[in-house]
């Protein structure tokens, strides 16, 4: 036979763990020192200013500004 399961049993020990994975996840987040989150930043910029360096420009796009718009 099939055990007996209590359903709302079952949604509450859900809810629990999906709070505490929440719960995780913002601790992951927004528990940083001020230093780890500007270190971060600091590697997203440069990552950025990478990227954009190196980006190519098509023949026209520098003398017309009103095609700049495209991207």
């Amino acid at each position: 036979m099939a055990d007996i399961v209590n359903l709302r049993e079952v949604r509450k020990q859900k809810a629990r763990a999906d709070r505490e994975q929440a719960a995780s996840q913002n601790r992951a987040l927004h528990g940083r020192t001020k230093a780890e989150k500007q270190r971060d930043r600091l590697i997203a910029d440069r990552s950025e200013k990478f990227v954009a360096g190196h980006h190519r420009e098509k023949p026209g796009e520098a003398d017309d500004p009103s095609q700049n718009d495209a991207h």
